[in-house]
């Protein structure tokens, strides 16, 4: 394992035992996430699970929702639909600077246009 390692959001870096004490539950939480097919960490070769810093930060909103009141079925749910909005954000985002650019675009070419048009005419005057 390169050191380099340790800066991927997704590499399993941590135990679930360490995962555990991170997010401040019983290891059993995590399991509970496991079984419920909400969180999917690696095994190492001893079949040991494996978590990366991503599914630790997801575990721990789980956790916050359901201290909340949330149910964990619930919290996941609340999750996925604020990870879409933000897809969805991004997205519109996104098109609307390709809009604006377009339109640049556009009106740059209607300016060439004018004055071409305006060269023309000078020419037929002559």
């Amino acid at each position: 394992m390169g050191v380099e390692q340790l800066d991927d959001q997704d590499y399993p870096s941590l135990t679930i035992g360490q995962a555990a004490d991170l997010i401040g539950v019983a290891p059993a939480f995590l399991r509970s996430l496991d079984a419920a097919d909400l969180l999917h960490p690696q095994r190492s070769e001893g079949g040991q699970r494996r978590y990366s810093r991503r599914q630790v930060d997801f575990a721990a909103r789980v956790r916050a929702l359901s201290d909340e009141g949330h149910t964990i079925a619930g919290a996941a749910s609340i999750l996925t639909l604020r990870g879409d909005l933000a897809d969805a954000q991004r997205d519109l985002a996104a098109a609307r600077a390709e809009r604006d650019e377009a339109r640049a675009e556009r009106d740059e070419a209607r300016a060439d246009l004018a004055r071409a048009h305006d060269a023309l005419d000078e020419l037929r005057a002559e």
